[in-house]
């Protein structure tokens, strides 16, 4: 039985039995991660993932001490290596220890200085961040977040198609072309009757601290835009040029990337060899290889610092992700 299909027999959860109704406790199964923690499927899951690498990506840190906690699970449950130890072990041929475990950032904000970098400091556990450039030594909100705001209290905003729902906002620049997505926010910026609050992002001294820390410093590209909507010169300048600005604060050149939009990009790929990047990161929400067959696509878990501890041992697992794809395909 493979496991997508242990996966489905497990998606529906327990029937109750035909007795007398029993006041619910509060700790009995209400949602589709305790179940899924508790099912006969997770112990088969949880032994395939000991001879897989997870990767886990995280993005700002909301809840230190969830996180944590999640890290004392790690430490318990799993192996943390360092982006030095999956490069060593690609030069090597040699696969990774099992039940490995990477940490990653994605759009590392001050939280991760203030609130990761201490717990993962703690215990002794490797990271890596992976930095959109334009944002270093800014107070510049992070365009989503801004584009949400500005379909709020932006003018211009409110003539677009699905105009005032940030959701919408945010889904048609996403589909735009590079140069007019940076366009329309331009626009939107100019007709705002609000601005919208600032943050705090890294500065250059910060990085050099998380480096100094165990914390290995990624490139992110200039500006976080979708790969898949750039034009090759855009996809150059956007990986080429974050890697000459990070190179420049860092005192080395980067050697580990993550696609910003999540997806692999031909194009990309070409860009980063030529830079001679060795690691390459993607959102798919899976897990991979101990030994990667393709270091420029590294698969990647998605977790949050709010992820309760049932679901992150289902997600760690690959049990959640296998669901999820399931669900996804019957839909």
């Amino acid at each position: 039985m493979s496991y997508a299909t242990t996966a489905a027999a497990v998606c529906a959860p327990p029937q109750p039995a035909a007795v007398p109704a029993a006041p619910v406790r509060a700790e009995q199964p209400r949602d589709r991660s305790s179940w899924l923690r508790f099912s006969p499927a997770q112990p088969l899951f949880r032994a395939r993932a000991a001879q897989r690498l997870a990767v886990l990506a995280y993005h700002g840190i909301t809840d230190p001490r969830s996180f944590g906690a999640q890290l004392d699970r790690l430490r318990r449950l799993a192996t943390p290596v360092s982006v030095q130890d999956v490069e060593r072990s690609l030069a090597e041929g040699r696969p990774l220890p099992p039940r490995s475990v990477l940490v990653t950032f994605d759009d590392p904000d001050r939280t991760v200085l203030r609130h990761a970098l201490p717990e993962l400091v703690a215990r002794r556990i490797p990271a890596a961040a992976f930095v959109i450039a334009e944002m270093v030594g800014t107070e510049q909100p992070f365009w989503w977040h801004e584009a949400a705001f500005l379909a709020r209290h932006g003018g211009r905003a409110r003539l677009l198609p699905g105009g005032g729902d940030p959701a919408r906002v945010l889904a048609l620049l996403k589909a735009l072309p590079d140069p007019d997505r940076r366009r329309s926010l331009a626009e939107l910026r100019v007709s705002a009757y609000r601005r919208p609050p600032a943050q705090e992002q890294l500065r250059p001294e910060d990085l050099r601290a998380l480096r100094e820390a165990d914390v290995t410093v990624g490139n992110h590209t200039l500006g976080h835009p979708s790969l898949r909507r750039c034009d090759e010169a855009t996809v150059r300048a956007e990986i080429a040029g974050a890697h000459l600005s990070l190179t420049r604060w860092l005192g080395e050149a980067p050697s580990a990337f993550a696609y910003p939009d999540g997806g692999f990009d031909e194009r990309a790929d070409a860009v980063l060899r030529q830079l001679g990047y060795r690691l390459g990161f993607l959102s798919d929400h899976r897990l991979g290889p101990r030994l990667p067959a393709h270091p420029l696509r590294i698969s990647r878990l998605q977790v949050d610092s709010t992820t309760s501890t049932r679901r992150f041992d289902t997600i760690l697992s690959g049990l959640e992700p296998a669901v999820q794809r399931l669900l996804g395909a019957q839909a």
